[in-house]
Order: C-alpha cells, then structure tokens, then sequence
C-alpha cells in the first residue's frame, strides 16, 4: 500500500470533510489503481484512500481511520444505507430510488439504484469496479430479496456500459411507479434507465398541481418524464422536444402506461433552440416550460455550456412563455454553483426581475457529504416571471 505526504492544500481539503482527491495535488505517477495511506508532512495520518482516474478527481477518501476494506465492511455501509431510506421501503407509491449515493454513504465512485426489487450498481472508476464481487455480495447479503442485479461501466468506452450480474433473464424491463405515476424503465440497455431517479421532487411538485390547468413545454425532454408528471397532475397539454429520434417511443411508453390519450400531447425531436424559432414563428406560448440540459452537449451547429450558456435558455424560454408563466431552471452540473446558477438566470432575463418561488437540491435518497458543495449537484429553481 502506497505511502503518501500530502502538501498543506490537500491535507486542508481532506481535514475540512472533502472526500474526492483532487489530481493538482498528486503527480501522474502516483494514480495508479491501489489504496494509499495519507499523512500530513510531520508524519500524522490523515486518511485511508484509493486513487482511480474517474470523470471527475483521481482518487477518494474512504476512511480517516486504518481499516480492512472487505465483504463485511461493504455490509455495514449497506445496512446503514438501506436503513436512512426507511421511508422509501414503506411507500407504496414510490418504487425506485437511490439506496447508495457515493461518499454521502461513505464509499465515492459507486451508487446503488433500487428499481422495485432489481439493483442497478454504478461503478465510477476502474478500482471500484475491480471490488465489484466484495460489493454484489455485500449487497445480497443484507437485501435478500432482490431479484436481480445489473451494472452500469462508467469509465470504460460504449461496448462496456452495461451488463447483468444476476438474476434471471427477462427483469430488466419493467414499470415502476413514482409519486403513484407509472414509468417504464429498462435496466440493461446502455447507462440509461428511462427515468432520472434524482429528479422525483420536482416531478412530485407537477403531479401534485403546479401543472395543472397548463400548457407545458418541456425542453431536452429525453422520455419526457416531466411530461408525463405534468399530465397527470392535470397539464392541458404537453409539448416534449429532444434531438434524440429514440425520445419519442420512449416518451409514449411512459404515458400509455398511465393510460394517458395522447392526442393533448406532442412529442418532437428537434433541437431546442431550432424549436424556440418554431415556436416564434408559430406564436406558440406556453404556461410552464422546463429547463433540464445536460451539464455539456454537442451538435454539428455549435456547443453548449451550463457554467456559460443556460443563459441563452432562459432567454429563448421568456419569448414563448406567458404573462406570469413559470420557468423551472434545472442543472445537475456540479462544477455549477447555486449562485452562479442563479447569475446565469438573471442575466437570461435581461431587465426583467425573476421572482424565485422554491429551490429544490438532491432529495433525500441521494445522500450527501455535507462537507462538500459539489457532491450536492442538482439544483432546480421554479420562477414565475
């Protein structure tokens, strides 16, 4: 096990709660695939970590004391886990959600989602991924009633994205409900599932009547699962656009499996901004428009940045949406502040004033460390203009 002495930057960052180890600090040679013990230049030990080059940071902190990392030490952190998301087990109108959230459970680079009996395990880097049979084990140990289990290959190229790891074949597809909303959802068909488990407040906040009585516009749609909340807490009409031609098979599923005619609701694949030209010319408005991008896209005509663009967003959204409509700002980019956020808004609304009505981040499945600011990335705002 590497033996390493941090500077007094890094030795700050780890004694201040921070888990994931940023690269500035360690030189290329160092993030290998291993465990590390961590100490301050006058020899104290500061943390038991492992490095693994991931999307994000090089490494974590597992623990600040000396400990074996194996099968049994997986359990416990699962029991606790399983135990703070008491409230989910005993719902009957919530199926799927997050029993296992990186450090915020106490282990980066892995999350466990809970797709009504089936798990689905994230692995974040190639060190986490090699302790995937300690961890599947550990897992069914303390839930012995899972099904079956899948994973998600994060670090790896397309052929490697997903696969089964037990269970028998065939319980992959299936319907789950949310805030007593149906939602299909596919559980070994690259890292998607159909559904963004992180999202279920602000969804809950459409099923239960913001959208109703309201003509809704959902930009970057993917299955159009805002859509479908909206519909069934009462949205006139809903219109779903997402450049992604596989969207709107998708978006049906969700709602023929609420029974929902679909005559009151489109679905469009075109790109957003190319859609806010449509809606121009068209005199479309809208009620309710929400704003949910990825963090970084591309297309052939140009590129787009939360930290530098929702802006645009925003902007576009004001010139199709009604005297007094409402705006629902979302970004899971966690390079992205709530402040900065909030600058990006402001300055997509020019002169005007937004008046902010709620702000939303994870929900409580998605457990955080509360010493970290980035490990709590969604941050969702609903604005009446």
């Amino acid at each position: 096990m590497k033996k390493l002495t941090l500077n007094d930057e890094a030795k700050r960052a780890i004694r201040n709660g921070i888990c994931l180890l940023d690269g500035k600090h360690f030189s290329d040679q160092l993030l290998t695939d291993d465990w590390a013990h961590l100490y301050a230049k006058d020899g104290t030990f500061l943390a038991q970590a492992y490095f693994s080059k991931q999307h994000k940071g090089v490494g974590w902190v597992v623990s600040k004391q000396l400990m074996t990392v194996d099968q049994t030490f997986f359990e416990g952190l699962l029991l606790q886990a399983w135990h703070k998301r008491r409230a989910y087990h005993q719902s009957e109108h919530t199926t799927a959600y997050r029993i296992f959230n990186q450090d915020g459970d106490g282990f980066g680079g892995l999350t466990i989602d809970y797709y009504q009996g089936r798990l689905v395990f994230s692995w974040y880097n190639a060190f986490v991924h090699s302790l995937r049979e300690q961890i599947v084990a550990a897992a069914r140990a303390v839930l012995p009633d899972i099904v079956a289990g899948y994973e998600k290959i994060r670090f790896q190229g397309l052929e490697f994205e997903s696969r089964q790891l037990f269970g028998p074949a065939g319980m992959d597809r299936l319907t789950i409900r949310e805030n007593g909303v149906a939602f299909e959802v596919f559980l070994n068909d690259g890292l998607m599932t159909g559904i963004f488990l992180d999202q279920h407040e602000v969804r809950g906040l459409l099923v239960d009547g913001l959208a109703r009585g309201k003509s809704v516009l959902n930009m970057f749609s993917y299955t159009a699962a805002f859509s479908v909340a909206a519909a069934m807490g009462g949205a006139r009409a809903t219109t779903s656009v997402d450049l992604a031609k596989r969207s709107r098979d998708l978006s049906r599923a969700h709602f023929e499996a609420n029974q929902l005619d679909v005559s009151d609701h489109r679905f469009v694949v075109m790109d957003v901004f190319e859609y806010f030209k449509y809606a121009k010319r068209h005199q479309l408005v809208f009620d309710l428009i929400i704003l949910d991008p990825p963090s970084f896209a591309r297309n052939k005509k140009q590129t787009f940045s939360v930290a530098k663009d929702y802006h645009l967003l925003v902007s576009q959204s004001l010139e199709i949406l009604s005297e007094g409509g409402i705006l629902i700002a979302s970004t899971n980019a966690s390079n992205v502040t709530l402040e900065k956020f909030k600058q990006q808004i402001e300055k997509g609304f020019g002169k005007r004033k937004p008046v902010y009505l709620e702000t939303y981040r994870l929900p409580d499945d998605f457990q955080i460390n509360k010493k970290d600011e980035s490990s709590n990335y969604l941050k969702v705002v609903t604005i009446r203009a």
